[in-house]
């Protein structure tokens, strides 16, 4: 999805003031306060250190092999890596894994200084991009300020905090407090996070298209044609925002109407560039392009009181042919805006995301205590199922109260009777199969990989309906459920699982399917159904609850694993939020009212 901007509103709480004599002694009084605040890290490093007493997270190479040693794991590898974690003072740089080093953070902004007082109300909002698919990591530092200086170096640094952006968003009411850390052994106070959405993000777009005597592309037929709408980017490169269903058979088409938000077609510059292409749809997915035009957020909006008709044109068509005119006509039959809650507005609304797994233990995948196995336990690196499983994981995590995250396992021999299994308890609890945090939900992983037989067939039905059994039960709003499914290899029951997703199309669900590993995914792309509307049975999916990717796609080539998993969740879980939007639409659910602050 694009962004969406929101401000942060910040308040402290007992402020401690340092005493200029020892500056980890508190004074009684007050000072004059500031809050600077600092991006850290982005999505693509792990810090593991600052100048600040902050103690760090591990890198996720140092937490696997913790990990991966209490578990009793062990590996035919040498242990002759270097230790990556360093003293807190004596770094000043934060490492990005298989890369040089950083800068640990970038400066963002600093609020006003509000004299005498322990209790401050800061009255500098600060305005960020916000994405649900990122881990945008903060960093708060709040000083004493006895100094004209600019310097926050020859301020009195009173405490920190580190938070996600997401968390902040996550919260109850978008209301985080924190305590403030950072000096050793005192009580720093606290600050208080508040998340509002700025408005100008609601406007949605509904409109519908039709063509007029498209190129024929077929030899038996006629053409099977489809849109896909490109918004243009700073750079002058495009990204795509939209696709319609494919019509089939036709010189002629009339698509549906759909909705897209406005930010999303042109983040929110009326005149910036919209592309769409035009293509022919082709079941081995070589589309053939038959043309292509440009418009406008500004010109498309004209149709709301004419009809506006665009001619389709292929530049190499035309450069070949003397008298070629166009590959057809584009008419905008309706276009409408209208300002539509957001995903933001739900969340801070109360609606909790509940994070399911289901992870593949079939035989396919390779014995765990071999190199070559997909599922290999090696202190030194995660699986491609554990990167898969923190990514996803860890961001979603931020909107789950509980951290309680169900964890089941498929196609494995399971004890103590070693009958086939395909929707196990990770954590061997039938009555209780959650783990507690995503950590919880690995460990429990490792767990049943020496526990279990790994098997087959590669079934997701069963995994499918659980979740969806359980979505049935709150259809209110106040509750969506993410199954994500990891996997190896091509799906054993496909009718089933095609009944399953249609019918889980219309609850409070969506699936996001990641397959590792070198098999070719061919039928997942019929799952996914962003060209053509995943059926069963003569009936049609509701609405597109699944996301496929290959984790292929994602892996840097130089071995960074953190930027692997950014790649992942970035890409898996940006559709997350439209798909929230779509059911609470299609069942004209509205967000409660967040109380005032």
């Amino acid at each position: 999805m694009g962004s969406l901007s929101c401000s942060i509103i910040i308040r402290a709480r007992d402020a401690a003031r340092r005493s200029p004599c020892c500056p980890t002694e508190p004074c009684r009084g007050s000072r004059r306060v500031s809050l600077v605040l600092f991006s850290v890290g982005a999505s693509t490093a792990f810090w593991h250190g600052t100048c600040w007493t902050w103690t760090p997270s591990p890198s996720p190479t140092q937490w696997w092999s913790s990990l991966c040693r209490s578990r009793g794991a062990t590996s035919g590898r040498s242990s002759a890596n270097p230790p990556l974690g360093l003293a807190p003072r004596q770094l000043r740089w934060g490492w990005v894994l298989g890369g040089p080093p950083s800068p640990l953070s970038l400066q963002f902004g600093r609020t006003e200084v509000i004299d005498n007082t322990l209790n401050p109300d800061f009255v500098r909002k600060f305005v960020l991009d916000y994405y649900f698919e990122e881990k945008q990591n903060l960093r708060f530092d709040v000083y004493n300020v006895d100094s004209k200086s600019c310097s926050a170096l020859k301020q009195d640094f009173l405490g920190q905090t580190f938070v996600a952006l997401g968390e902040v968003i996550g919260s109850q009411r978008g209301r985080l407090e924190k305590p403030l850390t950072g000096v050793p052994g005192k009580r720093c106070g606290t600050i208080l996070l508040l998340a509002e959405e700025l408005s100008n993000c609601r406007d949605i777009v509904t409109m519908q298209l039709c063509a007029n005597k498209l190129d024929k592309k077929d030899f038996f037929g006629k053409s099977d044609p489809f849109l896909v709408f490109y918004r243009s980017n700073e750079d002058g490169t495009f990204t795509i925002c939209h696709k319609t269903e494919v019509v089939k058979n036709t010189l002629n088409p009339v698509w549906q109407p759909f909705t897209i938000p406005v930010r999303a077609l042109c983040n929110g510059d009326y005149d910036r560039t919209v592309k769409i292409d035009v293509y022919d749809w082709d079941r081995d997915g070589s589309h053939d392009f038959i043309g292509e035009f440009a418009t406008s957020y500004r010109e498309l909006s004209r149709a709301q009181s004419q009809f506006t008709v665009y001619e389709v044109l292929n530049p190499r068509k035309k450069c070949k042919k003397k008298k070629y005119v166009n590959s057809g006509t584009v008419t905008l039959l309706s276009f409408s805006v209208e300002s539509e809650f957001t995903f933001v507005d739900y969340i801070r609304g109360g609606t909790q995301l509940n994070f399911t797994v289901a992870i593949d233990f079939t035989a396919s995948n390779g014995l765990p205590s071999q190199p070559t196995s997909l599922h290999y336990v090696s202190p030194y690196q995660l699986s491609a199922y554990a990167l898969a499983l923190k990514a996803v994981g860890e961001i979603i995590q931020d909107y789950d109260s509980d951290k309680l995250f169900p964890a089941y396992g498929f196609g494995a021999k399971v004890p103590p009777d070693g009958k086939i299994s395909h929707q196990f308890p990770l954590n061997n609890n039938m009555e209780n199969p959650s783990c507690v945090g995503i950590e919880g939900v690995l460990e429990s992983y490792l767990q049943s990989l020496r526990t279990v037989q790994l098997y087959g067939p590669t079934n997701f039905a069963p995994v499918i309906n659980q979740v969806a059994g359980t979505a049935a039960q709150v259809t209110d709003g106040s509750q969506y459920h993410v199954l994500l499914i990891i996997t190896d290899g091509v799906i054993s029951d496909m009718l089933q699982t095609k009944e399953a997703i249609v019918t889980a199309s219309s609850l409070p669900m969506s699936i996001i399917i990641v397959g590792v590993g070198p098999a070719e995914f061919e039928a997942m792309e019929e799952l996914d159904g962003d060209e053509v509307r995943l059926s069963s049975r003569g009936r049609y999916a509701e609405r597109d609850i699944v996301q496929f990717v290959p984790f292929r796609d994602y892996v840097d080539d130089s071995g960074n694993q953190v930027l692997s998993m950014a790649r992942l969740a970035k890409d898996v879980l940006a559709e997350i939020p439209e798909q929230l939007l779509s059911y609470m639409k299609t069942r004209d659910i509205k967000p409660p009212r967040a109380d005032p602050k």
